[in-house]
Order: structure tokens, then sequence, then C-alpha cells
């Protein structure tokens, strides 16, 4: 695995991450989780509004 590839999969994981404790911390607070953090975790912005 090269180097470029290795930093590149490292990188994507920390952004994911980041990601999910993002979300996390706005629904804790009682606010919508930003749509970018949404569609990286895989999930549809606009169908996480109808989630009670």
């Amino acid at each position: 695995m090269s180097k470029i590839i290795r930093s590149t999969g490292i990188g994507e994981f920390f952004n994911m991450m980041g990601s999910a404790i993002n979300a996390a911390a706005a629904l804790e607070t009682g606010r919508r989780p930003n749509a970018r953090d949404l569609r990286r975790l895989g999930i549809d912005p606009m169908r996480f509004n109808n989630v009670r």
C-alpha cells in the first residue's frame, strides 16, 4: 500500500469520526446536525428531518 493511499484512508477515517462526533453533539444539545456531516455518515439530510 502506498503512502498516499494509506494517508487518504486515515484522513477519511478521522473525517468520518469528526462528523459522528459533531452529529452526536448537535443531537445532545437539541440541534439539527449539519447536512455535510449527515451525508458523510451516509444519512440523507432530507430524510433525517422525518426521524422522530
